[in-house]
């Protein structure tokens, strides 16, 4: 027995199983993947090329630009030409992303437009609340503005006879955010890649809309506006394209051949069309019930996703940043850019044994997510500080009751998977014990198979 637990140290539990050593290839070791290994000019880096053209853009500055005398002019100007040398130098010389297409390029353009965007919010978050709206109209002299918040509440007959028109609350309810609902749901499935995932995460943030419908007049929704037309149809629906996208992407072939290799015409324009889609797909198994650990790891996960949702509605709220404004829009587009990335690169640190470091777009996501968050509560503190009313109160409580007995039980008391908490002693030479007598019958080739899925299941 004393060699036994030797072999098996039960106070070391692991996270993950042993897996192959190259994870990415082991996860699509049943896809058809083909390339000809073709580099074409576009896929070099042009280091110097790019050093000598910089070069030459501010050699022009220099010598031959006309100088202004205006200083709000030439801040403004300087600050965009730092921003973009910062830009050129992370394109070329950043590391790639986890993705290739459209190309590395774009995806080490998103991680720095990533790093700018997290250091305009730090600098943000040291003004006051009237600098910083008043700051944000630089990007837009009709900015700084008080506006109204839009309630979706008030009269939810979705016939009224008393009125010429029966049906107007419905229309009134149809804009143009349901189609965004929709086309949202889809990009975010493809970026999380799970059905369940993105249910769970669609109901409760409309039960985060019900619960905060007394800070912000825009979650004050009727309730088949909630369920029907967001979670059922606009969310629901666009789970579900989504979940049918990532069916076909997953099971199609990737044979990728150069461009140049292609001999008409019509090859080279599909190859070029085809370069905006992946170059192979991983599909995520998030596997929340796992083990402690994960279980954790996923509720961390789903908890940033919800505060990234909220603070698209606050930001806005507190900063008077009208919704269909291009700043709105820039900022979900460059969301949805470093999700994809952030998401692939978490599920990597979650599921590959060999990851021992978080992925640096993921970093930078969760901590523009924070930093959001802490400017909408320092700049709107009365509004965020707003009491739950009682009965919501209540709910949050049971439902976080729910979750920590349903935690207790799975991983402490039932124990049916791997729990990544240390078992006594006692209770360890009882499971080997138990283990030995099971398999006194089996032979010498048996007995060394299951000996090793064993030390992986204590281990």
């Amino acid at each position: 027995m004393a060699s036994a637990q030797n072999e098996v140290k039960p106070d070391v539990l692991k996270l993950h199983m042993a897996t192959a050593y190259d994870w990415e290839t082991d996860k699509n070791k049943k896809k058809d993947i083909f390339d000809d290994g073709t580099m074409s000019f576009f896929w070099q880096a042009h280091t110097l090329t790019v050093l000598v053209m910089f070069a030459c853009c501010l050699l022009y500055i220099a010598l031959f630009d006309d100088q202004v005398n205006d200083s709000e002019y030439n801040s403004k100007r300087g600050v965009i030409a730092m921003v973009l040398a910062f830009l050129l130098f992370g394109v070329t010389q950043t590391p790639d992303g986890p993705f290739r297409r459209p190309h590395p390029a774009f995806w080490r353009l998103v991680i720095c437009v990533s790093i700018v965007y997290e250091l305009c919010l730090v600098y943000l978050l040291f003004q006051s609340k009237k600098d910083a709206r008043q700051l944000l109209t630089h990007f837009d002299d009709r900015l700084g503005r008080e506006m109204p918040e839009k309630a979706y509440g008030g009269n939810c007959f979705i016939y009224d006879p008393d009125n010429t028109d029966p049906f107007h609350n419905l229309w009134d309810k149809v804009d143009v955010f349901v189609p965004t609902h929709f086309f949202g749901w889809w990009a975010k499935t493809l970026i999380l890649r799970d059905w369940w995932l993105c249910t769970v995460l669609s109901i409760m943030f409309e039960l985060l809309e019900y619960t905060l419908e007394h800070q912000l007049p825009n979650f004050s929704e009727c309730w088949w506006d909630h369920w029907i037309m967001d979670a059922l149809l606009c969310n629901g629906l666009g789970i579900y394209f989504g979940m049918k996208t990532l069916n076909y992407i997953s099971m199609k072939p990737y044979h990728w051949r150069g461009m140049w290799n292609i001999p008409t015409y019509s090859g080279k324009i599909k190859r070029l069309a085809l370069q905006f889609t992946p170059y192979s797909w991983t599909d995520f198994d998030w596997k929340p019930l796992s083990s402690l650990k994960r279980w954790f790891a996923m509720l961390g996960v789903i908890a940033i996703f919800l505060l990234a949702e909220l603070n698209t509605f606050y930001l806005k709220f507190v900063l008077w940043i009208p919704p269909e404004h291009y700043l709105n829009l820039t900022r979900l587009f460059l969301f949805l850019c470093m999700g994809g990335a952030a998401l692939r690169e978490t599920f990597q640190y979650l599921d590959d044994p060999t990851c021992k470091k978080f992925g640096h777009q993921s970093w930078l996501i969760a901590a523009i997510i924070i930093t959001e968050g802490l400017i909408c509560v320092k700049f709107d503190w009365e509004t965020i500080s707003k009491p739950l009313p009682t009965h919501v109160t209540v709910f949050w409580l049971c439902g976080l009751l729910g979750l920590v007995l349903l935690t207790v039980w799975k991983f402490y008391i039932y124990r049916d998977v791997k729990s990544d908490v240390p078992l006594s002693k006692r209770t360890f030479q009882e499971s080997n014990d138990s283990y030995r007598n099971n398999n006194s019958d089996l032979s010498k080739e048996q007995k060394d198979g299951k000996n090793i899925r064993h030390r992986f299941q204590t281990s």
